[in-house]
């Protein structure tokens, strides 16, 4: 006597496309991820020229153009070192566990006035 095992195919196929769509998901999260690093530390290396060459109006719409939505500035100065660090969270807050950061350093140009910022 055969078994009946029409619908096993069916089966099959529904969870390599579930396997499949937790593949694609993941990739596009930690492409988002990248992307967003690279923002960052982009935002931060324009960030820290601009002060260093005295611009902190100019570095903060850097920033706000070049990070991620809702990045977070802080410049620390002593004495000619400049320190820039940009924080966000990427995809809007959706993994909330995620926390990027990128740091960039600069020497102050002669002149260069930057207030301190936190």
């Amino acid at each position: 006597m055969r078994e009946r095992d029409d619908g096993s195919v069916t089966v099959e196929a529904a969870l390599g496309l579930a396997g499949l769509t937790v593949v694609t998901v993941l990739l596009v999260a930690g492409l988002t991820l990248l992307t967003a690093q690279l923002r960052c530390t982009d935002a931060a290396r324009e960030a820290a020229r601009l002060l260093a060459r005295g611009q902190p109006e100019e570095a903060a719409a850097a920033v706000h153009e070049i990070a991620p939505p809702e990045a977070k500035l802080a410049i620390e100065r002593t004495g000619d070192e400049i320190r820039v660090e940009i924080t966000a969270h990427p995809a809007g807050g959706l993994l909330p566990a995620v926390h990027l950061q990128a740091t960039a350093y600069a020497v102050a140009e002669p002149g260069a006035e930057t207030p301190n910022a936190g």
